[in-house]
């Protein structure tokens, strides 16, 4: 009987054991399990939390974009029509979602070169910046073609002969990449020819810099920096902006400086050169195509940092003009005669 007692009782105790084993095995894994549970619910409280702080900051720049006039974007032609004949001429920039601007520049550049082709030829528009394309059709409803698009169209048209005239200033990345798009449709067209950017010829800078002479005489006292703010690239390219000022500066256009917003000459560079005179007033304006956001902020924006506010702070009376090269009937001209020897090249 004892014998078969102490069994009984290791029997016990090696089930209380086992039970007790069992007990803290059960939480121990509830512990984890609420660990696990705990971490998720933590990861998944930071995700909802930072899904509604972006969908705050959306709707926060959909009310900026609502309550920031623009213009009437109905009054701008997007020139994307069908049926347009065999001969295209697409004309394609980065483009802008200030639609005034839009309209009085590169909407003017395409009716300068639209009014000076033969009427065998159909002008239409083509925008590389989606983001532009995008905010466009998000706020007013209207769709600008993009590049890929502009050249879905040109086929679907039964365009045999297509004249490509970029808005650009320079040779730059974004030209490449225009250049890079177009192989890829080089057997969808009987004949592709690209026309020159702004800047490429040593007759087009001095061209574009009468032009902003001419454009800014009545600022020209003697006592006046007048500056020019352009983009600016990582690119080799954005050499074009110190040829500009070496343009100027051999003209005699002493007090006509050039800067960009992205390169140099940065804004310091050029406040330095501005403060090392005797200015009592600075007027800026773009060395761009239009009048968009970089004009409108950064240059005439009147939060720190800013080219007025830099100016302002500087002790200087500040007039900011916010109009585009492509406003300027001189410009718009060496965009046609780019445009038309693109297209005579076509006979050569």
């Amino acid at each position: 009987m004892k014998r078969k007692a102490w069994k009984t009782l290791f029997m016990g105790a090696g089930l209380s054991a086992a039970l007790v084993m069992g007990a803290m095995g059960v939480q121990a894994e509830e512990a984890e399990t609420e660990a696990v549970t705990e971490a998720a619910t933590e990861a998944a409280a930071e995700e909802e939390t930072a899904a509604a702080e972006e969908n705050a900051a959306a709707e926060e720049e959909a009310d900026d974009e609502e309550n920031y006039d623009t213009g009437d974007a109905s009054l701008d032609n997007i020139r994307n029509q069908d049926e347009i004949g065999e001969n295209e001429l697409l004309v394609l920039s980065f483009g802008t979602s200030f639609n005034d601007s839009r309209r009085l520049t590169i909407g003017a550049i395409e009716d300068a070169i639209d009014e000076a082709l033969p009427e065998e030829w159909s002008v239409r528009r083509g925008f590389t910046a989606n983001i532009v394309i995008d905010h466009v059709e998000r706020r007013d409803g209207i769709h600008i073609d993009d590049i890929n698009e502009a050249l879905d169209r040109a086929v679907d048209n039964g365009v045999k002969k297509l004249v490509v005239q970029p808005t650009h200033l320079m040779n730059g990345i974004e030209y490449d990449e225009i250049m890079g798009k177009l192989a890829e449709y080089a057997d969808a067209f009987e004949k592709v020819v690209v026309g020159e950017p702004l800047l490429t010829s040593d007759e087009d800078f001095d061209t574009v810099a009468d032009a902003i002479v001419e454009a800014t005489k009545e600022y020209d006292d003697g006592e006046t920096a007048i500056c020019f703010m352009g983009h600016g690239t990582e690119a080799e390219s954005n050499q074009v902006y110190q040829k500009m000022q070496d343009v100027l500066t051999k003209k005699g256009m002493a007090n006509y400086y050039v800067g960009t917003v992205e390169a140099t000459p940065s804004l310091d560079d050029v406040l330095a050169v501005v403060q090392a005179g005797e200015y009592k007033r600075v007027v800026l304006r773009p060395l761009m195509v239009v009048a968009g956001d970089h004009a409108n902020n950064d240059m005439a924006g009147d939060e720190d940092g800013t080219w007025k506010k830099t100016f302002e702070d500087a002790g200087y009376e500040v007039v900011t003009v916010l109009e585009g090269l492509g406003q300027i009937p001189a410009i718009q001209d060496l965009y046609v005669a780019h445009a038309q020897a693109a297209v005579d090249s076509l006979a050569e």
